[in-house]
This record gives C-alpha cells, structure tokens and sequence, in this order.
C-alpha cells in the first residue's frame, strides 16, 4: 500500500468521540469523602491505576476514552456557539476538531498505524520532508520569547504546534467546502473568510500571571495561547489573502518562509 493509502487506511479508522461517551465510565468503586482532599487524590490515583491494571491483557475497547478531548464543556462560547453563523464555529471548535486529527499525523502520531502499532510505514524521502518542515516551524516558535529569557521550546511543544497549524487549514478547507462553491453573505461588515479566522483567534484568548507563563513555557506542551493563535495564521495563505496582509506588516510571511505540514 502506498504512503498516501496507509494515511487514508489510518483517517478511516478514527472514530467520532464528541460530547461524552456511549457508554459512560463507572465511578461506583471511587470514594470521595468531603474534607479530605489529600485521601481522595489518592483514592483516584489508586481507580486510575487498577483499572489501567485490569485493562491488561483484555481486547482493546475502542469504544473507551482515553481522555476526554471533546468533553461536552467545550461545546461553548467562544469554542462553539449554536447561535453563531457557520464561519466562527468551523473556525473555532472546526480547528480544534481537526488539531485533533491532526496528532493522529504529527511527529509521534505518525509512528503508529490505524490500529495503534507502533510501526514505520512513511518512506525515507516522506520522513526526511516532514523533518524538514518541522524544523522550520519549531525554528519559528524557537524564536519567541514571551517573559525574561524564557523562549518557547518546541522540542516540548512540537506536537501541539503542528495540530494547530493543521488544525487550522483543515477547518478552512472544510469550512470552504461546506459553502458548495458560493460566498457566505457578509454579516457586520465581515466576509465568511474573515469571521472564521477571527473564530480561529478568539478561542486562543488568554491571559497570564507571570509565574504560571513561566511554568507553561518549562513544563507544558502546549505553546501560551496568544502564539497559538499567531503563529499558524502568518503561516496560512488563505489568512493572508483574506486580510491584505502585505510585505512590512507584523504578521506578514513571505511565501518562502510560510510553512506547511498538511
């Protein structure tokens, strides 16, 4: 099979997992007591760690998850608005829908098949592309230096990076999809183009204390909002158009320096 048809294979075996799960977990063996809040951590990191342990050697339930990445609280504003014309949405929760999809391809997911192997099935030239690509988009966030001395690392948060530059266009591209060939009316004096971007933008607003973007720049794989944001749209043709954006703007790029993964 083909490179592009074992990425196909692995896409089609990703199953919908939105909101909460068909079968909800059973908690009836976890205690929680009301006042004591060291007892119950430990409590729930001894449930954690028997049901991992009674897990093994059993057939794998793809129906479990693993971790709640939808969990229905996200189905919110600025995330997700039933309310909110279709451009904001697919730029919001779209993005995060497809950052998702995009670990299953990023520099770890990429190691496992559409069964959950680990097994090497891109090609020596495949590999040595995305290596390249990858590299310069860390190089990008490498760059960045939110507070003090401290720069993003983006050996810790390469990963994250590339779901949301993928997440990013696949929305767009499903977004654009979604219109069959025509132009969404433009509402408020924005086009569809420009309300999905901004959607894109406004799931990312954050706001720090020192001491914790410290931390998040040591400990965590996800890049500070705020460059969540930035950096997948100076890479993003189609935000670049959308907006005129032009040489000796901030968040111009030129062509050649724009980085693409999928």
């Amino acid at each position: 099979m083909a490179w592009r048809g074992y990425s196909q294979d692995k896409l089609a075996h990703f199953t919908v997992k939105i909101g909460y799960p068909d079968k909800p977990r059973d908690y009836s063996a976890l205690i929680i007591k009301r006042g004591d809040l060291l007892g119950n951590a430990i409590r729930s990191r001894q449930f954690q760690y028997d049901d991992r342990i009674n897990s093994l050697g059993k057939p794998v339930d793809r129906t479990r998850w693993g971790m709640t990445v939808f969990p229905a609280a996200i189905l919110q504003p600025p995330f997700f608005d039933v309310n909110a014309a279709d451009a904001a949405n697919y730029g919001g929760i779209g993005a995060v829908i497809g950052h998702e999809i995009g670990h299953g391809f990023d520099d770890q997911g990429r190691k496992s098949d559409g069964e959950g192997n680990l097994r090497d099935w891109w090609t020596a030239a495949d590999v040595q592309a995305f290596d390249a690509r990858t590299t310069k988009l860390g190089a990008q966030y490498d760059a960045i230096n939110p507070i003090d001395d401290l720069h993003i690392n983006s050996k810790l948060t390469m990963g994250e990076n590339i779901g949301d530059l993928s997440g990013l266009a696949q929305a767009y591209r499903a977004y654009r999809i979604s219109l069959n060939g025509k132009e969404a009316p433009v509402i408020d004096g924005l086009t569809g183009d420009q309300r999905f971007f901004m959607g894109f933008a406004q799931i990312w607003r954050t706001k720090f204390r020192d001491e914790a973007l410290r931390q998040q720049l040591l400990t965590n794989p996800h890049s500070p909002g705020p460059y969540r944001a930035f950096v997948p749209l100076v890479n993003n043709d189609a935000f670049l158009k959308t907006f005129n954006v032009q040489p000796g703007d901030k968040m111009y790029r030129a062509p050649a320096d724009r980085v693409k993964i999928w």
